[in-house]
């Protein structure tokens, strides 16, 4: 029996092992980087191991510190969440050797499958349907093909490639990928599926020969080859497909002797014929949704069956209703998915019935690694946190999730909220039609949820309101209103930086405190002059007219046009965050004299976001196209290209390889001639 388990990874997967160990009467250890102290997993643990080193990325690898971490606090057992180390047979070996409960499939098992090329070799001799592959880039005949990682996953080192002049550059770019990623820069290339679907199939495995299958899953709505959105059952899938899939994933599992949970991941053709792609040897990220519809915890089957325990049953249980569960990321979908860094001022998701663990009734579960006031840095996967749906029906649950993310809060770091919302309420999805390409596809779902002009200003008017009532409380004389002044039809303004440019907000409170008079305007960038300088409201553009039903510093309420809307505002360090029915709008608010400050020259290139100068393939004065690929900066475990964004030459080149770059930091600049 295991009686002190130790976590081998962090976050959000750490908390989800430790809920299930607490239930079961089994205590935890947590282990740390630097970067991580102030953790919630590290709070939620019996015991927690510092890890020594000075890359918080890398510390979380090194399996002498994780073992010795063990040893220090007594811990009988290893789960390796589902990070690098829970495929990677060597850690396995190491702690199985240390007279450690390792809680995973035997490291034999790991090594075969952890290489896509070995485990294709050994499927396809058990009958599992492959595509067709080559090792050698020379090879290739025909395209589109996939240019994939033969170890890890997580879709680092994968690349599209549609014909041969792209294959050298992407072949090396997946290469350099996967080596930084996994160790192990092998590639091969792979036969591209146009509207393909990813569908998957989870399974269990015990020591007593029962390999069950939990029924399949949907994963196809990804970005960079990693999914955003999983759903079970698949909306493709009957009954007899169903069948046919879970008879190939227990031939797999059977062909390396498997053991522990695991999941056999397929390409779905529109034609129906369906091909191997990987296996993946641990716990996957979207296993909450399997555990929704089957009504049980895979976790503790793990703990079950890492201490030699059959499986409770010998059969696929039924499935119940439906289950979509999303990524919440840090990061922005209308930048290429560039991360966002910063410190997360409120994190509250409306609705949610349960934490950590299948859900007792059909409603909303969170599994998340952060919580109010976290740091979202650059070491680690932006990945916050997943929300799950669990109804009777598909459309109840997509209805359900879709309408628990528009009313989110999340203050502080860009994520792709709006995007997963507009995702579940697209006719293409509610209909079922989904594949790999969904994304490129339709690219109105990149549009922010706050798209109304409209909107964008009363969300400004919200904030400036928000903000005199917060004043009004610190008034430096009783009785004095906020933004008092002799001349009573002079509006007091506010400039705020919008989604949609700079906006100026101008208002007047009559003495009942209601809004007497407002503007609002977009100030165009070659106006002149300081801004707030006053605005006049039968100038101003057309704009619904409002009166203030309440105003305090926290929530504003307005009558528009005789329609009550509510505006929740959070103000930190003069950034507003206002969310209302409309969506969700960030504001910082400028000052009203700036101070100097000095400009960047005419054609910089600045860094998108805190990380490390990877490559850099360009020299002073080389002359360059638009497009072309001139340095790369490399953050969150992805390397993020720069490329030039017009023809001219490279004047200035301020960065070398490994240089570290903070956001903003110029890189190079870029002259016309």
């Amino acid at each position: 029996m295991i009686r002190r388990l130790l976590v081998a990874n962090r976050g959000e997967i750490a908390r989800r092992v430790f809920a299930t160990c607490r239930a079961m009467g089994i205590e935890t250890v947590a282990v740390y980087s630097d970067a991580d102290a102030d953790s919630p997993h590290v709070a939620e643990a019996d015991y927690a191991v510092h890890l020594p080193g000075n890359t918080p990325a890398a510390t979380y690898l090194r399996g002498d510190l994780l073992i010795q971490a063990a040893r220090k606090c007594g811990a009988d057992a290893v789960h390796p969440g589902y990070g690098f180390l829970s495929e990677n047979a060597e850690f396995a070996r190491a702690v199985i050797d240390a007279g450690l409960t390792w809680v995973g499939p035997s490291p034999k098992a790991i090594a075969v499958m952890g290489s896509k090329l070995e485990a294709k070799a050994l499927l396809a001799e058990a009958g599992v349907p492959m595509l067709p592959t080559a090792v050698d880039p020379d090879e290739v005949d025909t395209f589109p093909v996939l240019v994939k990682a033969s170890a890890g996953g997580g879709g680092r080192g994968m690349r599209i490639v549609r014909d041969r002049e792209s294959l050298a550059e992407a072949v090396a770019s997946a290469r350099r990928e996967a080596s930084a990623a996994f160790g192990d820069g092998t590639v091969f290339c792979e036969r591209y599926v146009e509207r393909a679907r990813h569908v998957e199939v989870q399974i269990m495995a015990d020591t007593h020969g029962n390999v069950v299958p939990l029924g399949e899953r949907e994963c196809s709505i990804q970005r960079r080859h990693q999914k955003i959105l999983e759903e079970t059952p698949s909306p493709a899938v009957d009954g007899t497909l169903r069948e046919k899939l879970c008879q190939a994933a227990i031939a797999a599992a059977r062909a390396v002797g498997y053991v522990g949970a695991g999941t056999v991941e397929f390409l779905l053709a529109p034609t129906g014929e369906f091909f191997f792609l990987e296996m993946n040897t641990r716990l996957q990220v979207e296993h909450p949704v399997t555990e929704c519809v089957i009504g049980v915890d895979m976790v503790r089957l793990q703990l079950v069956v890492a201490e030699g325990g059959p499986l409770p049953f010998q059969g696929p249980p039924p499935l119940r209703g439906h289950a979509i569960e999303v990524r919440l990321y840090a990061e922005d979908p209308a930048y290429a998915w560039m991360p966002s860094t910063g410190t997360l001022h409120r994190f509250d998701l409306p609705g949610v019935a349960h934490t950590f663990g299948p859900l007792p009734a059909p409603g909303l579960r969170l599994d998340s690694g952060v919580v109010d006031g976290s740091v979202v840095g650059v070491h680690y996967d932006p990945m916050l946190a997943k929300l799950v749906a669990w109804a009777p029906t598909r459309a109840e649950a997509t209805r359900m999730l879709g309408g628990a993310l528009a009313r989110a809060r999340i203050h502080g770091v860009t994520t792709n909220r709006d995007l997963l919302v507009r995702v579940l309420r697209h006719s293409a999805f509610l209909s079922g039609g989904t594949d790999t390409g969904f994304l490129d596809r339709h690219p109105e779902v990149f549009a922010p949820l706050l798209s109304s002009v409209d909107a964008v200003r009363l969300s400004c008017l919200a904030a400036a309101l928000a903000g005199a009532a917060r004043r009004a409380k610190t008034a430096l004389l009783p009785g004095l209103p906020s933004g008092w002044r002799n001349v009573p039809s002079a509006l007091q303004t506010v400039v705020y930086e919008s989604p949609t440019g700079t906006i100026e907000v101008g208002y007047r409170l009559d003495r009942a405190n209601d809004l007497a008079a407002w503007a609002v305007r977009r100030i165009d960038p070659e106006d002149i002059g300081l801004p707030g300088a006053g605005l006049d409201p039968a100038g101003a553009p057309d704009h619904p007219p409002a009166a203030i039903l309440s105003a305090t510093g926290e929530r504003v309420v307005l009558d528009v046009g005789g329609v009550r809307l509510q505006f929740a505002v959070h103000e930190v360090d003069g950034v507003s965050f206002v969310d209302s029915a409309e969506g969700s709008v960030t504001l910082t608010e400028l000052p009203r004299y700036p101070l100097p400050a000095a400009e960047q020259p005419e054609g910089s290139l600045i860094a998108p976001l805190p990380g490390a100068v990877g490559r850099v393939l360009v020299v002073p004065g080389q002359r360059v196209t638009a497009g072309d690929l001139l340095l790369t900066v490399e953050a969150m475990k992805l390397e993020h290209p720069v490329h030039a964004p017009t023809d001219g030459v490279i004047s200035d080149l301020r960065v070398a390889a490994g240089s570290q770059v903070e956001s903003g930091a110029l890189l190079a600049v870029l002259s016309p001639h």
